[in-house]
């Protein structure tokens, strides 16, 4: 029995290393280095290896292995909605500006056509009813 402890005692020793060395590497990394949220989701990996040992050592199995196939599954949905939606240096389709607009969507509209209306001198802004605002007097009769 007293070898298990000193086998958790090693495990948990070594995750605490690891957390160190990702926690000084992640504190580290230069904000305008480039594809730096990739390298960043890199170093969270290491924390998560060191979480998988942690939990091994305390005798977490079943959750260690339920985090052991999780993690790299959010690594790289976090990897890839980024890459989809902001990462402009190595995606050439976010460059690309459609110019089409359908006219039949009423809810997809023109760039131009909103800062227009969101012009101080429109003459659409002030003739338009849906941006008047009406009172009711409320009077209290004794």
């Amino acid at each position: 029995m007293m070898i298990v402890e000193y086998i958790q005692s090693a495990l948990l020793l070594i995750a605490a290393f690891l957390v160190i060395v990702s926690a000084v590497g992640l504190l580290s990394l230069p904000k305008d280095m480039k594809n730096v949220v990739y390298g960043r989701i890199h170093i969270v990996g290491i924390f998560d290896i060191a979480c998988i040992i942690a939990m091994i050592g305390l005798g977490q199995y079943l959750l260690a292995g339920i985090y052991f196939i999780i993690a790299p599954f959010t690594a790289h949905a976090i990897a890839n909605a980024f890459y989809k939606s902001e990462d402009v240096e190595n995606n050439a389709e976010l460059n690309e500006v459609e110019e089409e607009v359908d006219d039949t969507n009423p809810f997809i509209v023109h760039k131009s056509k909103i800062q227009k209306l969101e012009d101080v001198e429109s003459e659409k802004l002030k003739t338009d009813d849906r941006f008047t605002i009406s009172t009711l007097d409320i009077v209290e009769e004794e």
